[in-house]
């Protein structure tokens, strides 16, 4: 059974920095993409980063120069790193796992999704 766990959300001031890390397990995803999505209260999930097996990246214009994807292949992991954060990147932060290449989703196309991770960031 493929499993996606997210872990490091919690509550920071704007500003501020937090890691989220998505641990697979059930199957191996080197070869393939992962990526992260948000969806805030009341608002529609959407993409915020992937990252392709060999590391290329995409970010939404919104986390472009403040958050940084990354992933080790070896531990089966990917990670998100979130500076200069602001109140409106409060979100449920999912991880999500696409067999072959990522690009930037859509969220349809995803094949695996972990539970989500809450990060509340106060202004």
């Amino acid at each position: 059974q493929v499993q996606l766990v997210e872990s490091g959300g919690g509550s920071v001031q704007a500003g501020g920095s937090l890691r989220l890390s998505c641990a697979a397990s059930g199957r191996t995803f080197n070869r393939d993409g992962m990526g992260w999505f948000r969806q805030a209260p009341g608002k529609e999930r959407e993409f915020v980063s992937a990252i392709e097996w060999t590391g290329y990246s995409y970010y939404a214009d919104s986390v472009k120069g403040r958050f940084t994807i990354s992933r080790d292949n070896a531990k089966n992991t990917a990670y998100l790193q979130m500076n200069n954060l602001k109140p409106e990147d409060t979100a449920v932060y999912y991880c999500a796992a696409k067999v072959g290449v990522v690009h930037t989703g859509p969220i349809w196309a995803m094949d695996y999704w972990g539970k989500g991770t809450l990060v509340t960031v106060s202004s």
